[in-house]
């Protein structure tokens, strides 16, 4: 059998080998991504497959040049995975804790936020608003990597960060649990200072580029938007997030 290896790189660590990433799945690793080259086609990389699957794991296949840097050119059989720094929280278990408690729960949701900067400052400012939670979907979000740390200014990690596999699986759970859904958006007339935020609350940001789904707005219990009065017709998320969210503690205090 080949030797596999495991070393730091920046303030993550890196595992390549297949069965050095299997073991690490199987020991309950939170892997922050895993990348595979296509090409590799053996009974192992099948194996590792089907782990990633049912973890629901983000992967994706990237030219063998990439994972030739990651590795710094050792022997990685065709697969790196990066692990995360900041260990998930179980939302189903941050959400029973939670409504324990007599105060009003805050949660902030983001969809197909992808930029890392942007999403390490939304964590800042959801610190500093004593958000109860962020939930990103496993798919399709920036990556909690040392850039995003590093620009949260360590806010990673002092607030629970909860992956799901889709953000709609974490609406029903929210709206079961009698959290309002409001969806920061302009496709609304309804200015956020008219929205009733003193009552327990996820707020969901989108990206810049896209918004917020089409389905994850049509389960919103609510729809608001920030006024805009020049001629620039969007805010940078992570500004429109911070000016959500001291709208929720304005009106809380």
């Amino acid at each position: 059998m080949k030797k596999t290896y495991l070393y730091p790189m920046q303030n993550n660590q890196t595992i390549f080998g297949i069965r050095a990433i299997i073991e690490a799945i199987n020991s309950g690793k939170e892997l922050e991504k895993i990348y595979l080259q296509r090409e590799v086609k053996s009974s192992l990389m099948k194996e590792l497959a089907i782990e990633i699957k049912k973890n629901k794991i983000a992967s994706s296949y990237v030219p063998i040049e990439k994972l030739n840097k990651l590795s710094k050119y050792q022997n990685h059989q065709g697969a790196v995975a990066k692990i995360s720094e900041i260990a998930f929280t179980n939302l189903e278990e941050l959400l029973e804790k939670l409504t324990e408690q007599k105060e009003a729960p805050l949660f902030l949701l983001l969809d197909q936020i992808t930029d890392v900067r942007n999403f390490g400052a939304i964590i800042r400012t959801a610190e500093c608003t004593n958000v109860n939670g962020i939930i990103i979907p496993n798919h399709g979000s920036a990556p909690l990597n040392a850039d995003a740390i590093k620009t949260s200014a360590g806010a990673a990690f002092k607030i629970p960060i909860c992956k799901v596999e889709h953000i709609k699986d974490a609406l029903f759970m929210l709206q079961a649990s009698d959290i309002q859904i409001v969806s920061i958006t302009e496709k609304t007339e309804d200015l956020i200072y008219t929205v009733d935020l003193k009552k327990p609350t996820a707020l969901i940001m989108g990206s810049e580029q896209r918004g917020i789904s089409p389905s994850v707005l049509k389960m919103s219990d609510a729809k608001a938007k920030l006024p805009l009065l020049g001629e620039i017709e969007s805010l940078n998320v992570s500004v429109a997030c911070g000016i959500a969210l001291y709208e929720v503690i304005r009106q809380r205090m």
